[in-house]
């Protein structure tokens, strides 16, 4: 059994700084530069861009099926623990996690704090998440048509393990207590809602803005 919880939930074992309070810890040399997070930056991405590359081009190094598993596997893992504890606390102040309680029962809990975010950090950051599982979608449609079983095993891996953080991100992001879809159809709604008022409050004759931001998460 398992619950979605944001209150009356214990202390982390490992968080040696509590959960919103990184801001208080920040290098104050870096205030005003293009990257706060430079390394976690480059970590979030490099992990899952290097499993998405030996995937491709392992073919070239080594015809061991085996080799190119177990590397690929490995790269995943560091990626999954990567952005699922250092990339997305630090980078848009998000975080989700699981505890048992005494009863033994499966509590997900899904924390958002408000603080300063680097607005390139988190746009690097939702891109990685949304697009990696994008190619690994790809790789399995590759895999199924080209009967490659093998390879079908490990693509769908990457698909759990990118699949997981992507939904707890996006569970933070809107609230752990509130569906998916509802949310998402609030999100239209205001959108919509917003495109209207611009149109009504717009003089005769205007010109349309040029600076509206597509819809999505970034």
């Amino acid at each position: 059994m398992a619950s979605a919880t944001v209150r009356n939930v214990p202390l982390l074992d490992d968080d040696t700084i509590p959960f919103g309070e990184e801001d208080e810890m920040r290098d104050p040399s870096r205030a005003g530069q293009k990257y706060t997070h430079p390394y976690v930056t480059f970590f979030h991405l490099f992990f899952r861009g290097a499993a998405i590359v030996i995937y491709m081009f392992c073919g070239w190094f080594s015809e061991s099926f085996i080799t190119s598993f177990v590397f690929v596997v490995l790269f995943l893992s560091a990626d999954f623990w990567t952005v699922k504890n250092i990339s997305g606390r630090l980078l848009v102040g998000l975080r989700w996690w699981n505890y048992v309680d005494d009863d033994g029962v499966s509590h997900w809990v899904f924390e958002s704090k408000n603080s300063r975010v680097n607005k390139n950090e988190q746009r690097i950051f939702w891109l990685g998440l949304i697009l990696c599982p994008v190619f690994w979608g790809l790789f399995f449609l590759f895999a199924l048509f080209g009967l490659k079983f093998k390879w079908l095993l490990l693509v769908m891996i990457a698909i759990a393990l990118n699949a997981a953080n992507l939904y707890g991100y996006v569970k933070c992001n809107y609230g752990a207590s509130k569906d998916l879809n509802s949310a998402a159809t609030d999100f239209v709604k205001t959108q919509l809602f917003k495109n209207a008022v611009d149109i009504m409050t717009r003089p005769s004759g205007a010109p349309p803005p040029t600076n509206v931001r597509p819809t999505g998460v970034v």
